[in-house]
């Protein structure tokens, strides 16, 4: 009765596909989105609990060892699944006012959430090309939803382009890796795996895949244009849930396939490739005046924080990257959230930094919610954000690469300035004219008050007696 473990162990990707299965026949057969949305939400929340229920059972193999389950696949799974659900909660007020409400959209979301699913428990370089480009053939969809804006035709043109040049540097690494090795399965790559040039190759053009999934630098040249031209709730979705997918992915490639010492020798292109990422990612988004490229740029830098954790190659450093993904993703679909609330206002055209000018009192709710998931995004106590970066950076200290640490800090110091830009514009400038803004719907401010209470809370966890989130993903197995 094998099978039945096997879909028992990746249960909640499956139910997620059938629900994305069932959203695109009610869409064929029944006028509206109600009927599709509430189907969604019932079929991504049944898979959150059951991905909830996998952290705390045994950790294993399925499908003939393709992929894993429980240990840090599973929290992978759980973080996918908390960005799926909440940013389709917020997609529905949002698209509906833009005018791009449609049952396709819910099954592209939830075919993509397949992918990233099945991304985050791949133990096996075929499951993971497949559910990769699942995942990211949806995304081009999402992206390109906005085709009657410039910048949403070019979003899905320059992702679908660049993705599939990507794709090409991940088959031919994977071929390579093949040749040198006999094998696909991670696990059985690691046992016949020699420093041949063939593998070096290979497991250089796998690392390109995956660094273009991240937004890493240099491969990060898509991101802004693609955020920017995205609708707004969907571009926090692929921000937090398909980044999320694509680093849990890169720890079982470090863990599972380069165990041992070659993670160390792969170590120095990780801290590389980071403190590229970290710079770069700043220093352009200080110069930025759209909110969503800034959040874009922020985005490549949080990537490079999130690469430290990789190159410190340990237990902390892994346990410190998944902790900050959870944390990254509460604050990040918070903000891109509010932000999508003021865009939906057809009075200002509110992606433009200047145009959040005296925003702070119109809605002071919104305001303050906005300012507690920049202020996480910097760093700064007590929110959640100050606690992912401590991880991350901490292990990077007890790894001996205090250098990398100490750039991830300043680093991290430089972007309070962009981030609390927009908070001087919301509290400390005039508004260039007067204007009206409609109130949120109900369910979509308590998603955005229920993420901004989470932010809170897990700024100060770690001190409350309740603690135990980072210890038990310090528990897991990574080798």
């Amino acid at each position: 009765m094998n099978y039945l473990h096997d879909i028992q162990s990746f249960l909640p990707g499956i139910v997620v596909a059938v629900t994305g299965l069932a959203a695109i026949l009610i869409t064929v057969f029944r006028k509206g989105t109600g009927s599709v949305y509430y189907v969604s939400i019932v079929g991504l929340a049944v898979a959150l609990v059951l991905a909830i229920q996998s952290l705390f059972g045994e950790a294993g193999t399925a499908f003939s060892g393709m992929i894993v389950y429980g240990g840090p696949a599973a929290f992978g799974t759980v973080v996918v699944l908390i960005g799926a659900f909440l940013s389709l909660i917020l997609s529905r007020d949002y698209l509906r006012d833009i005018h791009l409400e449609s049952g396709e959209v819910y099954g592209m979301m939830l075919f993509a959430t397949t992918g990233m699913a099945g991304l985050a428990v791949s133990n096996d370089l075929i499951s993971l090309f497949v559910s990769l480009e699942t995942m990211s053939i949806s995304l081009y969809v999402l992206a390109g939803l906005w085709y009657s804006r410039k910048t949403g035709a070019e979003a899905s043109l320059k992702y679908f382009l660049l993705g599939a040049f990507s794709t090409g540097f991940l088959l031919y690494g994977i071929a390579l890796i093949y040749g040198a090795t006999g094998h696909t399965n991670l696990i059985e790559i690691a046992a016949a795996a020699d420093a041949t040039v063939m593998f070096t190759a290979g497991v250089a053009l796998l690392f390109v895949g995956l660094f273009f999934k991240i937004s890493a630098v240099p491969f990060h040249m898509w991101t802004p244009d693609v955020y920017q031209g995205t609708p707004t709730t969907l571009t926090g979705f692929m921000a937090t849930a398909g980044k999320a997918a694509a680093f849990v992915a890169f720890i079982l490639v470090l863990t599972q396939m380069l165990s041992g010492s070659e993670t160390g020798e792969w170590s120095h292109v990780i801290q590389v490739i980071a403190i590229l990422t970290m710079i770069v990612g700043n220093l352009i988004a200080l110069a930025q005046d759209n909110v969503k490229r800034m959040l874009a740029y922020s985005s490549i830098a949080h990537a490079g924080y999130l690469m430290v954790g990789l190159a410190a190659g340990t237990a902390a450093g892994y346990s410190g990257v998944l902790y900050y993904l959870f944390a990254y993703t509460l604050m990040n679909i918070g903000a891109f959230g509010v932000i999508a609330y003021y865009e939906k206002n057809k009075a200002l055209d509110f992606t433009e930094i200047d145009s959040y000018a005296g925003l702070g009192f119109k809605v002071p709710v919104m305001g303050v919610m906005l300012s507690i998931f920049l202020f996480s995004l910097a760093g700064i106590p007590p929110f959640v954000g100050f606690i992912g970066k401590y991880y991350v950076f901490a292990a990077a200290v007890q790894a001996d690469l205090i250098a990398l640490a100490v750039i991830g800090v300043l680093a991290s110091a430089a972007s309070v300035y962009y981030y609390l830009r927009v908070m001087v514009f919301m509290y400390f400038k005039d508004a260039h004219r007067e204007y009206s803004l409609k109130s949120p719907g109900t369910l979509f401010k308590l998603v955005l008050i229920l993420l901004a209470v989470l932010t809170i809370y897990y700024g100060v966890e770690p001190v409350l007696p309740t603690s135990g989130l980072f210890e038990l993903l310090s528990s897991f197995s990574y080798v």
